[in-house]
């Protein structure tokens, strides 16, 4: 069998332009995934995930979005595809000092688009979200929403279509010498060569590397629920509705497209969950809080029935950081992954940030973030803050 200049291991966000990136760089590469692009185990599954600059004081990722943001619309006009849909984002503050204030000031200070929006220009501007009890919103006009499925799945079909190789199949490190992995063996028994390999498995790398990651990514299920309005009600599509982020509630959403309804879910941390095999059945509670949620905030679906409902997962670990850093036993191995829920968007610039430490590019400060020896202790998460009660 041909050796591959390149291995990837998940055709999630991550792995996906990782792969993408890499055959770019003249790198034969070879992705792997054990369902296919886009699958409904996958953290990169589901319909639809918010683009969004804010990430509070955090000066890093802010960047990071606005060069992802760049790269996604680029990729959708290079293929002559909708991935992006621009409808802003809100993020609603319960107080002065909290992680809206510190986005505001960030994008300010980065020059990105921004506005802050008083209570009662709210309520005139979306009439469909009560406001009263708000500080102030932040309003991000460049934000959006991408299409996550279609947009994974058209990364996958752009690497092949350079000339890429995708096999479908489970995938785990096979022989090695001394610190180097020669192969992946794949379920079928059939070994994949490689002069480097990138596993970026998402909810299945603690299950591919136990003494690694084990204590260091915690997979938790997280269900999501789409309310549809009523016949003729235009309010929560994106041309009315922007994408929001309720940080101090645990609460996000995103405004209807492609005749779904309006997705809504609670930002707790689910169960323990089996990406495999966990079954895909939303928590009564999570209608009920979705429920409770718009009753408060967006009183117009209080009888909108779930027409749809997802659970996908998160990846977490202990700050919500990513991991992209060579696995401490093997020095041509890289893992890459933790989204935390917070890493679909970032997708071409982790697949380009990844491409050039393998070409051995030093990390920067900022990068050191990702080293999987760096103690990691826990913080508040990178979506949103600490929960509150909503009954």
């Amino acid at each position: 069998m041909t050796t591959s200049d390149v291995v990837v291991i998940g055709a999630g966000s991550m792995g996906a332009w990782t792969a993408l990136r890499s055959q770019r760089a003249g790198w034969r590469t070879t992705l792997i995934d054990a369902f296919g692009a886009g699958h409904p185990r996958a953290t990169s599954g589901d319909e639809s995930r918010i683009l969004r600059a804010s990430h509070g004081a955090d000066v890093f990722y802010t960047r990071w979005s606005r060069e992802a943001r760049t790269a996604w619309l680029a990729f959708g006009e290079e293929i002559g595809e909708t991935l992006f849909v621009p409808a802003g984002a809100l993020w609603f503050a319960h107080r002065e000092d909290g992680f809206e204030g510190h986005s505001l000031a960030t994008l300010t200070s980065m020059g990105i688009p921004v506005e802050r929006v008083e209570p009662a220009e709210m309520a005139e501007r979306w009439p469909q979200i009560r406001a009263d009890d708000l500080a102030f919103a932040l309003y991000e006009p460049e934000a959006g929403l991408l299409l996550a499925r279609r947009g994974v799945v058209a990364v996958a079909r752009a690497f092949t279509t350079l000339g890429g190789r995708f096999e479908s199949g489970w995938a785990e490190p096979g022989a090695a010498d001394g610190r180097r992995l020669l192969d992946v063996v794949a379920g079928d028994g059939i070994r994949h060569p490689a002069e480097t390999f990138v596993f970026a498995a998402g909810p299945w790398l603690p299950t591919i590397f136990p003494a690694v990651l084990g204590d260091l990514i915690s997979v938790t299920k997280q269900d999501v629920v789409f309310l549809g309005p009523a016949a003729g009600d235009n309010r929560f599509g994106a041309e009315a509705l922007p994408c929001w982020v309720d940080y101090d509630a645990a609460f996000y959403g995103l405004p209807a497209v492609d005749g779904r309804g309006v997705k809504l879910a609670p930002d707790r941390y689910g169960p323990v969950f089996d990406p495999t095999d966990g079954e895909r059945i939303v928590d009564p509670e999570t209608v009920r809080l979705a429920r409770r949620y718009v009753a408060r905030r967006l009183p117009g679906l209080i009888d909108a029935p779930v027409v749809e409902t997802r659970v996908c997962q998160y990846e977490t670990t202990p700050d919500t950081h990513f991991i992209i850093d060579r696995h401490p036993d093997f020095d041509n191995v890289w893992i890459v992954g933790g989204g935390s829920g917070h890493g679909f968007k970032h997708g071409p610039v982790i697949g380009s940030h990844v491409v050039s430490r393998i070409a051995g590019a030093p990390p920067g400060v900022e990068e050191e973030r990702f080293e999987l020896g760096r103690a990691r202790t826990f913080q508040q998460n990178m979506r949103t803050g600490a929960q509150v009660r909503l009954d």
